[in-house]
């Protein structure tokens, strides 16, 4: 199939809003850990994602407040602002037989490594991977309205992340950005392999 190499914000608007549907797991507490764990090492390929609170200082970054992890039916969101990232979690990411896909990974790996070490493998960074198909949007909007057929909000984005609870909107937002990034590698690869 021939994608469109970008998108104007204009042809994005028109396109149908979708978002996460099924069940997401937030894991905020130690005792939630190994049941995400076990459920994330069964997994060929998981989508990837992380959020950060906003800062709006000059040079400041905040840690991740957020991981995201999901498949076609599942999310686990791992609030590190809460519980940091837990080693198993860590090892998943360092195990190059699970595939991580993402978009604009770079940074968020580095993030994460902050708060745990661990040597990253099986990551896949979705804007490259594109370049394949001679698409050369790189934003994980465009990719899934060139890709997919159907926009995703990004109306959360700058919300806050270290909340001491995060809204349902907050939830599928997350949920939302890590279920896109492997529903794109899905359909990209499927190209490859027919």
């Amino acid at each position: 199939m021939k994608y469109k190499e970008d998108i104007t914000k204009e042809e994005l608007n028109l396109l149908p809003l979708r978002a996460f549907n099924k069940e997401i797991l937030v894991v905020d507490t130690p005792e939630l850990i190994s049941q995400a764990a076990n459920y994330l090492k069964a997994q060929p390929i998981l989508g990837f994602d992380t959020e950060t609170r906003p800062s709006f200082l000059k040079g400041h970054r905040n840690s991740v407040a957020l991981l995201q992890l999901a498949t076609e039916d599942y999310a686990i969101l791992i609030r590190c602002c809460k519980i940091g990232l837990p080693q198993e979690i860590a090892d998943i990411l360092s195990d190059e037989k699970i595939q991580k896909v993402g978009v604009a990974i770079h940074d968020d790996i580095k993030a994460l490594q902050q708060r745990t070490p661990f040597e990253p493998k099986g990551f896949v960074e979705l804007s490259t991977y594109a370049k394949r198909f001679s698409i050369s949007a790189s934003g994980l909007k465009k990719l899934c309205g060139i890709v997919l057929g159907f926009r995703i909000s990004k109306a959360m984005q700058l919300s806050n992340w270290e909340d001491h609870i995060l809204s349902e909107k907050q939830c599928v937002y997350g949920a939302t950005d890590a279920w896109a990034g492997l529903k794109i590698f899905q359909k990209l690869s499927a190209e490859i392999e027919n």
